[in-house]
């Protein structure tokens, strides 16, 4: 486990950018009741709920989605 990081993150290649993600994430979560979900969470999935359930709102599968986004930021 890294314990002090002094190298710019624009000097690692990309497969050390995500071991030191998994690594931060691995370190986050060792006390997981640490993690506090913020309220608005609640609120945008209670938002969400209630429009799929009077049906104003529709599902997409995630490849849907996923092309759907690569075309907006293309």
């Amino acid at each position: 486990m890294i314990d002090r990081f002094e190298v710019p993150l624009s000097q690692l290649s990309f497969t050390q950018k995500l071991d030191l993600m998994e690594t931060l994430w691995a370190s986050m979560t060792i006390q997981e009741s640490n993690l506090e979900t913020p309220a608005w969470h609640g609120a945008i999935l209670n938002e969400r709920e209630a429009g799929l359930q009077a049906n104003q709102i529709t599902l997409s599968s995630w490849e849907e989605a996923k092309e759907r986004i690569k075309k907006k930021v293309a």
